[in-house]
């Protein structure tokens, strides 16, 4: 008994007799860590490519392409999120690495708008903008506080502020009720799982609550 006892727990990666509670919690932990780590990874990849991408070359068209363009990749890449929070293990975890994402993936499409804008029609801004006065504009713009040092000044930039401005809200309102909304629906999920092994016999213990966040 003692010997088939000790070949199960093997096979679940933990040392035999370490209790099923802690068991989870340090899988929980290892969880969280993860995706800590994929956040900052892809808020860095997300930055970098803003800084690294060559966005020299002058035309209205290239500034009205690229942000049609980052917007629907925003929209892909939130349905594609919320799909991986209703499977997910970690509904909550998942959920907190989406919403980081989509926002910097937002902040930088408008940031990298409003660079193109002042080098295809100078003047657009009170003061010619680099990528970090861009990158600044598009993060003070979104977090309302508007210090006013860098304002928009042609049509166009006061078009695409607004846009954000509207942006902004949808993702903090709409955006954040739909995690909250799949968040819920993946845990339901998660508690008919086990519910569903142990009517077949295959889970020998109660269901347990999610570890971590």
């Amino acid at each position: 008994m003692s010997d088939a006892r000790d070949a199960r727990t093997d096979r679940t990666g933990s040392p035999p007799g370490e209790p099923r509670r802690h068991r989870r919690l340090r899988v929980g932990r290892w969880a969280a860590f993860a995706a800590l780590a994929r956040t900052v990874f892809i808020a860095v990849g997300l930055v970098a490519a803003y800084y690294l991408l060559p966005f020299d070359d002058r035309g209205t068209a290239r500034t009205t392409a690229l942000l049609v363009g980052g917007l629907v990749a925003v929209l892909l890449v939130f349905s594609w999120e919320v799909r991986s929070i209703v499977r997910s293990a970690y509904p909550r975890l998942k959920a907190v690495e989406a919403l980081a994402a989509t926002l910097v993936l937002f902040l930088v499409l408008f940031a990298g708008a409003y660079y193109l804008l002042e080098r295809s029609a100078p003047g657009s801004f009170s003061e010619p903008l680099t990528r970090t006065d861009a990158l600044y504009f598009a993060l003070t713009t979104f977090s309302t506080v508007g210090y006013g040092d860098i304002t928009a000044r042609s049509q166009t930039g006061r078009l695409l502020a607004m846009l954000q401005m509207a942006g902004g809200l949808l993702l903090v309102g709409v955006a954040a009720r739909v995690l909250a909304g799949a968040v819920q629906a993946g845990l339901r999920r998660k508690g008919r799982e086990p519910s569903a092994q142990s009517r077949s016999g295959t889970d020998p213990g109660p269901p347990d609550q999610e570890a971590g966040p």
